[in-house]
C-alpha cells in the first residue's frame, strides 16, 4: 500500500505559477513511477506528467515547456512545477504512484487559473 497526500494547489492568475507536492507514505525509491493527473469539470482525467524510478519523464503535449516534474527521493516527494499558467490548466490535480502493478491515487488538490 502507498497513501499519497498532495498539497501546493490554490487560485492563481492567468500566466502565474504553481507547485505542486505529493508526498508518498513509501519511498519512492521503489515505485516504479509516479505521475499527475488532472480532471477538469465534465471532462475525463488526463496525464499531466510522469518520471520513472530512472529519472525519464514525459508531458503532456498541453503542459510541454510550462511544467517540471521532479522527484526527491529522499523525502519521498514529486513535484510539479506549472508556469505560465492558463484558464484550461483549472482542474483537480491527482498524484499516482504505480508500484508492482498496482496504482494508488491521492484525494487530489485543486488548481483554480482565473483572474
Amino acid at each position: 500500500q502507498v497513501q499519497l497526500v498532495e498539497s501546493g494547489g490554490g487560485l492563481v492568475q492567468p500566466g502565474g505559477s504553481l507547485r505542486l507536492s505529493c508526498a508518498a507514505s513509501a519511498s519512492i525509491g521503489s515505485i516504479d513511477v509516479m505521475s499527475w493527473h488532472r480532471q477538469a469539470p465534465g471532462k475525463q482525467r488526463e496525464l499531466v506528467a510522469a518520471i520513472s524510478s530512472g529519472g525519464g519523464t514525459n508531458y503532456a503535449d498541453s503542459v510541454k515547456g510550462r511544467c517540471t516534474i521532479s522527484r526527491d527521493n529522499a523525502k519521498n516527494t514529486v513535484h510539479l512545477q506549472m508556469n505560465v499558467l492558463k484558464s484550461e490548466d483549472t482542474a483537480v490535480y491527482y498524484c499516482k504512484a504505480r508500484k508492482s502493478g498496482a496504482n494508488y491515487w491521492g484525494q487530489g488538490t485543486q488548481v483554480t487559473v482565473s483572474s
